[in-house]
């Protein structure tokens, strides 16, 4: 399941944020960007003291680990499917039968 694509960049929302810290009103960058409050608030919870480098990093271990968790996600299923084929084997030579 992907996730809804932002308008704005990492970068750019790191960008508004340090707008916001040089002392421009939120309310008024708010405006100016074009987005809510709350997602303003979003992004400083998730971004708050980042530089445009770290977004970037942070961009790619999200990416790896979402890799790593499909792997995963195969090797369980793979193990699985190959657990209940063996299972139905020794179990078809007792009369038994396993629905997969």
């Amino acid at each position: 399941m992907d996730r809804q694509k932002s308008r704005f960049t990492e970068e750019q929302s790191i960008g508004f944020l340090k707008q916001a810290e040089a002392g421009m009103p939120i309310k008024e960058l708010c405006c100016q960007g074009g987005f809510s409050d709350a997602t303003f608030y979003k992004w400083r919870a998730k971004f708050g003291g980042m530089q445009a480098t770290d977004a970037k990093r942070l961009r790619e271990l999200e990416s790896e680990n979402s890799k790593l968790k499909r792997l995963l996600a195969e090797a369980q299923t793979a193990a699985v499917e190959t657990e209940l084929t063996l299972l139905n084997q020794s179990g078809s030579s007792k009369g038994w039968v396993l629905l997969t």
